[in-house]
């Protein structure tokens, strides 16, 4: 057997501690220097996929007219209405532990309604929120979740992300606990 063969047998069929280990590796290699980047490249994003680590944009169980009666006084205030909501993507929100796909976008094209992911240097992770209002060319995001509305975005502050658009429930939570004990090790 040539030694392409002892290769594809060890990665494929053999079932030893070490044949793991190396799958594991070639998992996590193929991941993140392959799908991730071909992903990103498809969607126009440097960061395509990110897991939600906050409970700022959940409804927390309720369905959307329970949830609207709590909360939508502050969007009508705003000039939002709840038929106008109703048409937004994640009316419902979506909750700490779901992964989000990002699709780059310009600054010109986000609009109302549109979840926007962006980076600010007061946190470790990007924020994911709803745009609220578009104000002199930045953008007003408020967490669904949250009493108030987030300072402004500049459109420098989206530049390698965009929005949410698509949503894959709980998925990561693997992230978050890989994080979590990391962390705590470190």
């Amino acid at each position: 057997m040539g030694p392409l063969k002892k290769a594809w047998h060890f990665i494929w069929y053999d079932d030893s501690l070490l044949s793991w280990i190396v799958n594991l590796v070639l998992a996590f290699v193929i991941v993140k220097f392959i799908v991730y980047p071909g992903i990103g490249l498809l969607l126009g994003t440097q960061f395509p996929i990110v897991a939600v680590v906050s409970g700022s944009m959940e409804h927390n169980g309720m369905d959307f007219n329970s949830w609207w009666e709590e909360n939508g006084q502050w969007y009508e205030e705003r000039g939002i209405t709840k038929t106008e909501f109703e048409d937004f993507r994640y009316t419902n929100g979506f909750n700490k532990g779901d992964i989000m796909f990002l699709k780059g976008v310009e600054a010109k094209n986000i609009k109302v309604g549109d979840v926007l992911v962006y980076e600010t240097s007061s946190y470790s992770n990007p924020i994911i929120h709803r745009v609220v209002e578009v104000r002199n060319g930045d953008f007003i995001t408020k967490g669904d979740n949250n009493n108030k509305e987030d300072k402004p975005v500049s459109p420098n502050q989206i530049e390698k992300t965009g929005i949410a658009v698509f949503r894959l429930p709980l998925l990561g939570w693997i992230k978050i606990w890989f994080v979590t004990v990391f962390t705590l090790r470190g």
